[in-house]
């Protein structure tokens, strides 16, 4: 099986709150609610050196293929943007 790879699009935010703890993930290929929700339980990392922040893929966000994770500890914000991969 090849390996997962996607980005951090963005922090699960409201008009006033930000949760760092929950990010929403985009997959190139996933494209559809249906396919998103295939993720949901998968395990998800974000490199930092060789310590790696460890998340779960929770629910599908939306229509269009996004999933929300929930990582262990809050992810920086330097993480926005960049890779992550399904462990």
């Amino acid at each position: 099986m090849e390996m997962l790879r996607g980005f951090i699009v963005s922090y699960r935010r409201g008009p006033k709150t930000q949760r760092p703890k929950e990010c929403l993930l985009k997959f190139p290929h996933i494209k559809s609610f249906s396919e998103a929700s295939s993720l949901i339980g998968r395990k998800v990392a974000w490199p930092v050196g060789e310590r790696k922040c460890i998340g779960k893929i929770v629910a599908p966000h939306g229509k269009k293929g996004l999933v929300r994770a929930r990582f262990r500890k809050g992810v920086p914000g330097e993480a926005l943007g960049s890779q992550v991969e399904i462990i």
